[in-house]
Protein backbone atom coordinates (compact mmCIF):
# COMPACT_ATOMS: atom_id res chain seq x y z
CA UNK A 1 0.00 0.00 0.00
CA UNK A 2 2.98 2.33 -0.38
CA UNK A 3 2.55 2.94 -4.02
CA UNK A 4 -0.57 4.39 -5.75
CA UNK A 5 -2.77 1.67 -6.83
CA UNK A 6 -2.97 1.76 -10.70
CA UNK A 7 -6.84 1.30 -10.50
CA UNK A 8 -6.75 4.71 -8.48
CA UNK A 9 -5.15 6.58 -11.15
CA UNK A 10 -7.56 5.18 -13.69
CA UNK A 11 -10.28 6.33 -11.97
CA UNK A 12 -9.10 9.53 -10.59
CA UNK A 13 -8.00 11.05 -13.56
CA UNK A 14 -11.40 9.19 -15.72
CA UNK A 15 -13.29 10.96 -13.36
CA UNK A 16 -11.79 14.58 -14.28
CA UNK A 17 -11.68 13.47 -17.60
CA UNK A 18 -15.55 12.49 -17.82
CA UNK A 19 -16.50 15.58 -16.15
CA UNK A 20 -14.32 17.98 -18.38
CA UNK A 21 -12.45 18.95 -15.94
CA UNK A 22 -8.84 17.92 -17.98
CA UNK A 23 -7.63 17.65 -21.16
CA UNK A 24 -7.78 13.70 -22.37
CA UNK A 25 -3.68 13.96 -22.65
CA UNK A 26 -2.92 14.99 -19.30
CA UNK A 27 -5.64 12.57 -18.34
CA UNK A 28 -3.69 9.54 -20.41
CA UNK A 29 -0.79 11.04 -19.10
CA UNK A 30 -1.41 10.90 -15.57
CA UNK A 31 -2.70 7.38 -15.99
CA UNK A 32 0.22 5.87 -17.33
CA UNK A 33 2.82 7.25 -14.89
CA UNK A 34 6.06 5.74 -14.81
CA UNK A 35 4.72 2.70 -16.82
CA UNK A 36 5.81 2.80 -21.06
CA UNK A 37 2.38 1.89 -22.05
CA UNK A 38 -2.02 1.44 -21.71
CA UNK A 39 -3.63 -0.80 -23.63
CA UNK A 40 -7.73 -1.56 -23.03
CA UNK A 41 -8.82 -4.72 -24.38
CA UNK A 42 -12.45 -6.07 -24.48
CA UNK A 43 -13.79 -2.28 -25.15
CA UNK A 44 -17.33 -2.45 -27.07
CA UNK A 45 -17.05 -1.96 -30.70
CA UNK A 46 -13.21 -2.98 -31.09
CA UNK A 47 -12.26 -5.73 -32.32
CA UNK A 48 -8.24 -5.36 -30.63
CA UNK A 49 -6.72 -3.48 -27.91
CA UNK A 50 -7.26 0.21 -28.31
CA UNK A 51 -5.15 3.34 -26.57
CA UNK A 52 -6.54 4.70 -23.32
CA UNK A 53 -7.75 8.04 -24.95
CA UNK A 54 -10.25 5.65 -27.53
CA UNK A 55 -10.71 3.85 -25.15
CA UNK A 56 -11.85 6.48 -22.53
CA UNK A 57 -13.67 8.19 -25.18
CA UNK A 58 -15.93 4.96 -25.95
CA UNK A 59 -16.87 4.10 -22.72
CA UNK A 60 -18.47 7.99 -22.31
CA UNK A 61 -19.78 6.77 -25.41
CA UNK A 62 -21.47 3.53 -24.16
CA UNK A 63 -22.76 5.81 -20.85
CA UNK A 64 -19.86 5.99 -18.17
CA UNK A 65 -20.28 8.73 -15.96
CA UNK A 66 -17.40 7.96 -13.70
CA UNK A 67 -15.69 5.19 -12.25
CA UNK A 68 -15.45 3.69 -9.03
CA UNK A 69 -12.48 1.74 -7.76
CA UNK A 70 -12.48 -1.29 -6.05
CA UNK A 71 -9.20 -3.07 -3.85
CA UNK A 72 -10.13 -6.66 -3.06
CA UNK A 73 -9.15 -9.05 -0.78
CA UNK A 74 -9.24 -12.80 0.19
CA UNK A 75 -12.45 -12.64 1.86
CA UNK A 76 -13.25 -9.10 1.26
CA UNK A 77 -14.87 -8.31 -1.93
CA UNK A 78 -13.60 -4.38 -0.95
CA UNK A 79 -15.76 -2.28 -4.03
CA UNK A 80 -16.95 -5.33 -6.08
CA UNK A 81 -20.32 -5.88 -7.18
CA UNK A 82 -20.21 -8.78 -9.37
CA UNK A 83 -20.76 -11.16 -11.38
CA UNK A 84 -18.68 -13.65 -10.06
CA UNK A 85 -15.94 -14.16 -13.25
CA UNK A 86 -15.05 -10.33 -12.96
CA UNK A 87 -14.83 -10.26 -9.16
CA UNK A 88 -12.23 -13.24 -9.74
CA UNK A 89 -9.83 -11.45 -12.06
CA UNK A 90 -10.30 -8.10 -9.87
CA UNK A 91 -9.09 -10.20 -7.04
CA UNK A 92 -6.32 -12.17 -8.82
CA UNK A 93 -5.25 -8.48 -9.52
CA UNK A 94 -6.14 -6.81 -6.09
CA UNK A 95 -7.61 -4.27 -8.15
CA UNK A 96 -10.48 -3.11 -10.25
CA UNK A 97 -12.17 0.27 -11.81
CA UNK A 98 -15.96 0.07 -11.84
CA UNK A 99 -17.79 2.25 -14.98
CA UNK A 100 -20.58 4.14 -13.17
CA UNK A 101 -23.84 4.76 -15.74
CA UNK A 102 -22.18 1.55 -17.81
CA UNK A 103 -22.37 -2.07 -17.44
CA UNK A 104 -18.71 -2.27 -17.90
CA UNK A 105 -15.35 -2.91 -15.47
CA UNK A 106 -11.91 -2.87 -16.30
CA UNK A 107 -9.30 -5.39 -14.70
CA UNK A 108 -5.46 -4.63 -15.32
CA UNK A 109 -2.79 -7.23 -16.41
CA UNK A 110 0.77 -5.81 -15.90
CA UNK A 111 3.66 -6.84 -18.02
CA UNK A 112 7.37 -6.48 -17.54
CA UNK A 113 9.70 -6.89 -20.32
CA UNK A 114 13.29 -5.68 -20.84
CA UNK A 115 16.96 -6.64 -19.37
CA UNK A 116 17.52 -6.22 -15.35
CA UNK A 117 18.26 -2.44 -14.92
CA UNK A 118 16.12 -1.44 -18.25
CA UNK A 119 12.84 -3.04 -17.41
CA UNK A 120 9.73 -1.27 -18.63
CA UNK A 121 5.85 -1.90 -17.87
CA UNK A 122 3.14 -2.13 -20.03
CA UNK A 123 -0.49 -2.66 -18.79
CA UNK A 124 -3.44 -4.01 -20.12
CA UNK A 125 -6.72 -3.25 -18.86
CA UNK A 126 -9.28 -5.90 -19.47
CA UNK A 127 -12.78 -4.51 -20.33
CA UNK A 128 -15.61 -6.93 -18.69
CA UNK A 129 -19.25 -6.96 -17.92
CA UNK A 130 -20.22 -5.78 -14.25
CA UNK A 131 -23.35 -6.26 -12.56
CA UNK A 132 -25.01 -2.27 -11.68
CA UNK A 133 -25.43 -2.58 -8.05
CA UNK A 134 -23.87 -0.89 -4.96
CA UNK A 135 -20.06 -1.47 -4.27
CA UNK A 136 -19.55 -4.00 -1.46
CA UNK A 137 -18.30 -2.69 1.88
CA UNK A 138 -17.19 1.41 0.57
CA UNK A 139 -17.78 3.76 3.59
CA UNK A 140 -18.47 7.62 3.53
CA UNK A 141 -15.36 10.04 3.63
CA UNK A 142 -16.33 10.84 6.87
CA UNK A 143 -16.78 7.01 7.98
CA UNK A 144 -13.48 6.42 6.27
CA UNK A 145 -11.72 8.97 7.84
CA UNK A 146 -13.01 8.68 11.96
CA UNK A 147 -11.73 4.76 11.12
CA UNK A 148 -8.93 5.95 9.76
CA UNK A 149 -7.66 8.01 12.97
CA UNK A 150 -8.36 5.06 15.17
CA UNK A 151 -6.26 2.50 12.74
CA UNK A 152 -3.66 4.89 12.98
CA UNK A 153 -3.00 4.69 16.80
CA UNK A 154 -3.55 0.79 16.52
CA UNK A 155 -1.02 0.58 14.29
CA UNK A 156 1.48 3.12 15.88
CA UNK A 157 0.92 1.48 19.31
CA UNK A 158 1.24 -2.27 17.66
CA UNK A 159 4.63 -1.36 16.16
CA UNK A 160 5.94 0.23 19.34
CA UNK A 161 4.80 -2.84 20.85
CA UNK A 162 6.84 -4.81 18.51
CA UNK A 163 9.90 -2.99 18.24
CA UNK A 164 8.98 -2.19 14.91
CA UNK A 165 8.76 1.75 14.59
CA UNK A 166 11.81 2.36 16.41
CA UNK A 167 14.13 -0.69 15.12
CA UNK A 168 16.48 1.12 13.52
CA UNK A 169 18.07 2.99 10.02
CA UNK A 170 15.42 0.54 7.80
CA UNK A 171 12.71 1.77 9.45
CA UNK A 172 13.73 5.19 9.41
CA UNK A 173 14.46 5.79 6.21
CA UNK A 174 11.31 4.06 4.94
CA UNK A 175 9.44 6.56 6.97
CA UNK A 176 11.55 9.27 5.69
CA UNK A 177 11.63 8.20 2.05
CA UNK A 178 7.31 8.33 2.59
CA UNK A 179 7.40 12.16 3.86
CA UNK A 180 9.38 13.09 1.24
CA UNK A 181 7.23 11.73 -1.60
CA UNK A 182 4.18 12.90 0.31
CA UNK A 183 6.10 16.52 0.23
CA UNK A 184 7.30 16.77 -3.39
CA UNK A 185 4.08 17.87 -4.61
CA UNK A 186 2.51 14.86 -5.99
CA UNK A 187 -0.90 15.45 -7.30
CA UNK A 188 -2.67 12.84 -4.81
CA UNK A 189 -5.82 13.36 -6.55
CA UNK A 190 -6.92 14.40 -10.05
CA UNK A 191 -8.95 18.01 -10.34
CA UNK A 192 -12.68 17.54 -8.77
CA UNK A 193 -11.88 15.90 -5.48
CA UNK A 194 -13.09 17.54 -2.39
CA UNK A 195 -10.30 18.57 -0.34
CA UNK A 196 -11.17 16.05 2.38
CA UNK A 197 -10.49 12.94 0.13
CA UNK A 198 -7.28 14.01 -0.40
CA UNK A 199 -7.29 14.74 3.06
CA UNK A 200 -8.38 10.67 3.60
CA UNK A 201 -6.33 9.30 1.07
CA UNK A 202 -3.02 10.99 2.39
CA UNK A 203 -4.15 9.21 5.71
CA UNK A 204 -4.89 5.90 4.16
CA UNK A 205 -1.49 5.99 2.52
CA UNK A 206 0.23 6.58 5.75
CA UNK A 207 -1.59 3.96 7.62
CA UNK A 208 -0.69 1.62 4.83
CA UNK A 209 2.69 2.75 4.80
CA UNK A 210 3.24 1.88 8.31
CA UNK A 211 1.53 -1.86 8.01
CA UNK A 212 3.44 -1.86 4.63
CA UNK A 213 6.67 -1.36 7.03
CA UNK A 214 6.00 -3.81 10.09
CA UNK A 215 4.92 -6.78 7.53
CA UNK A 216 8.69 -5.75 5.77
CA UNK A 217 10.73 -5.60 8.53
CA UNK A 218 11.59 -9.19 9.64
CA UNK A 219 9.99 -10.46 12.76
CA UNK A 220 10.87 -7.09 15.00
CA UNK A 221 10.40 -8.02 18.41
CA UNK A 222 8.19 -11.02 17.82
CA UNK A 223 10.68 -14.10 18.65
CA UNK A 224 7.84 -16.48 18.35
CA UNK A 225 5.55 -18.06 16.20
CA UNK A 226 2.64 -17.37 18.44
CA UNK A 227 4.09 -13.22 18.42
CA UNK A 228 4.55 -13.23 14.95
CA UNK A 229 0.21 -14.94 14.18
CA UNK A 230 -0.48 -11.92 16.89
CA UNK A 231 1.52 -9.02 15.15
CA UNK A 232 -0.75 -10.51 11.71
CA UNK A 233 -3.60 -10.28 13.21
CA UNK A 234 -3.38 -6.99 14.76
CA UNK A 235 -2.45 -5.14 11.77
CA UNK A 236 -4.89 -7.14 9.48
CA UNK A 237 -7.77 -4.99 10.41
CA UNK A 238 -5.97 -1.77 10.00
CA UNK A 239 -4.70 -2.60 6.85
CA UNK A 240 -8.44 -3.49 5.84
CA UNK A 241 -9.49 0.16 7.04
CA UNK A 242 -6.64 1.31 5.03
CA UNK A 243 -7.77 -0.06 1.96
CA UNK A 244 -11.34 1.43 2.74
CA UNK A 245 -10.78 4.59 2.76
CA UNK A 246 -8.46 4.45 -0.51
CA UNK A 247 -11.14 3.41 -2.13
CA UNK A 248 -13.56 6.13 -0.10
CA UNK A 249 -11.44 8.53 -1.46
CA UNK A 250 -10.84 7.62 -5.03
CA UNK A 251 -15.00 7.03 -4.97
CA UNK A 252 -16.50 10.04 -3.60
CA UNK A 253 -15.91 11.77 -7.14
CA UNK A 254 -18.79 9.55 -8.19
CA UNK A 255 -20.72 9.42 -4.68
CA UNK A 256 -20.93 13.32 -4.80
CA UNK A 257 -22.35 13.18 -8.15
CA UNK A 258 -24.96 11.13 -6.80
CA UNK A 259 -26.25 13.11 -4.15
CA UNK A 260 -26.38 16.09 -6.50
CA UNK A 261 -23.35 17.78 -4.71
CA UNK A 262 -21.95 18.70 -8.19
Amino acid sequence: MLSEPRSGRLAAWGNALLAGLVAPDDAVLAIVGEDAVHRVEGVPGESAPVGLTLALGRLRTLGAAGMRVALPAPGHPLGLSGPPEFNARALEAEEAVVCHGAALGLVPEVYEAGPAGDVHVEVVWHCLPVREAPPADVPSLGEAERELAEALREATEVLTRLDVAGSGPVAQAAIEAYRARTEAGREVLAPGYPPRAVRVLELAQRVGALVSLAYGSGHGGAVSASEMAARSAALRPVERTARRAQVAAYNSFVEERERGVR
